[in-house]
């Protein structure tokens, strides 16, 4: 398991050729392992901005950080996020270098 923000947001620097590849733009990593509150069995959550709005590019690129990770991953866009959700979201999010 990974055990902290940095090692995740580290992991997404280190493949960010590949995330770029799969078109993401931002990539901002939020919910228990962005408030340092993560468990054994904690998914990770990100908010992902892509550059084509398609069903394939957004389950290639949760599938690739599913793969990554080892570990189940909720992946959100902004544009799905419930308004009442979107400032927490945007206040949580952590943002890899280079995203």
């Amino acid at each position: 398991m990974l055990t902290s923000r940095d090692e995740v947001l580290k992991l997404v620097e280190q493949n960010q050729a590949t995330l770029r590849r799969l078109g993401v733009r931002r990539l901002g990593l939020f919910g228990s392992y962005a408030r340092g509150e993560a468990m054994p069995g904690s998914d990770l959550d990100f908010v992902v901005e892509l550059s084509e709005k398609s069903f394939d590019a957004y389950m290639d690129t949760k599938l690739f950080l599913e793969d990554l990770f080892q570990s189940r991953v909720d992946l959100v866009t902004m544009s799905s996020i419930k308004p009442r959700l979107l400032p927490i979201i945007q206040r949580e999010a952590v943002y890899a270098p280079g995203f």
